[in-house]
């Protein structure tokens, strides 16, 4: 049954529906990794976007189990060039038993040139070609990050004497999670809008700010009520949580052309000069006039366009990270940055990791 992608602009791609039809709206975005699809769309930082995959064959190994970010699918929708159906963990079944709708067949090189050259756009998916809507969604919108978060506190148990830490929701990924849990770590994964005195009643030793979905600046009420924290809690942020640190203590942020989202993105350790290869999947930065050095130091940069990649305040026991250092999916050059957390949490509590 023929179904279609419909920019904003009215340029329509045809190809087919994956599973059932259903129109679903979003960005529509790239991601250039080779493997990892089931990762991506159950990323909650998907969450309101159309993801086209660049590789041109998607769903040949199936869907497997332990390997999702989250419960379900978290994307509006995907879009593919070629969609492998066969096999007992089909990808199109999966996905159509979660009513994510998608479409394959379609011309993906000339979507992702279609981005790169104009920038983000909204779309549609739709069996209309000439399908129009007066209202899309919007990235400042609250709402992305209120589908995704935690609904209330979650505990993962640690080892006797390990760290506590707090988990700040924004649609983190589980991977985070596993990553702290395997260090041996108690963590409370909390609501994005969980009061602070909440938090400082349950005494953590650290705190971590998620990835998650959506324009930071939708969840500026809230940046205020974070700075007493970070001021005194041994604090790491990743992705949007990178982002609303540095909001919230002063930087600024803007959106990017059409985003850093694959698993081979080149960062560079400012001080040591090493190169990581990265998974990264965001649509906005931090802007670098905006960023006070007396107060902050750029840790890491993207080497393609120069970006803000990691920051880390003076004064505050606090560093950010713009890509994703628990590397699913993608290589795990960075993972070392979960012990260089844990070792500053450490150092503040006095206890052995």
């Amino acid at each position: 049954m023929e179904a279609y992608l419909v920019f904003d602009d009215g340029e329509a791609f045809p190809g087919e529906w994956i599973g059932t039809p259903k129109e679903k709206a979003g960005e529509v975005v790239f991601t250039t990794g080779m493997t990892g699809y089931q990762e991506v769309v159950t990323d909650p930082s998907y969450a309101g976007q159309l993801v086209t995959f660049s590789y041109p064959l998607i769903g040949n190994y199936g869907v497997w189990p332990g390997e999702s970010e989250s419960a379900a699918p978290r994307c509006a929708g995907i879009v593919v060039s070629e969609l492998y159906r066969e096999g007992d963990a089909s990808l199109a079944e999966w996905l159509d038993r979660w009513e994510i709708p998608g479409i394959a067949g379609v011309d993906t090189r000339a979507v992702v040139r279609k981005i790169r050259d104009g920038g983000a756009r909204m779309g549609v998916v739709t069996s209309d070609p000439i399908r129009t809507l007066q209202q899309w969604p919007d990235p400042l919108s609250l709402e992305w990050v209120k589908a995704v978060t935690a609904k209330e506190p979650v505990v993962y148990p640690g080892q006797e004497g390990a760290p506590h830490i707090v988990l700040v929701d924004f649609g983190t990924k589980q991977s985070i999670v596993q990553h702290l849990v395997q260090a041996g770590c108690k963590v409370t994964v909390v609501p994005f809008d969980w009061p602070v005195e909440a938090i400082q009643a349950i005494k953590p030793d650290g705190l971590l700010f998620s990835n998650g979905p959506g324009d930071p600046k939708a969840l500026a009420p809230y940046l205020s009520s974070w700075v007493s924290l970070v001021k005194q809690i041994p604090t790491m942020g990743i992705c949007l949580g990178h982002q609303l640190l540095a909001l919230a203590l002063g930087a600024d942020t803007e959106r990017l052309p059409f985003g850093h989202r694959g698993s081979n993105h080149p960062v560079r350790e400012v001080e040591s000069g090493q190169v990581w290869i990265t998974p990264q999947n965001h649509g906005y930065t931090v802007r670098p006039s905006s960023v006070d050095t007396t107060e902050w130091r750029i840790t890491h940069q993207h080497v393609n366009d120069g970006s803000i990649e990691g920051l880390a305040h003076r004064y505050y026991p606090l560093f950010t990270v713009q890509f994703h250092p628990e590397a699913h999916p993608g290589p795990r050059e960075s993972a070392a940055l979960f012990q260089r957390f844990l070792d500053r949490v450490e150092a503040a509590k006095g206890v052995t990791v």
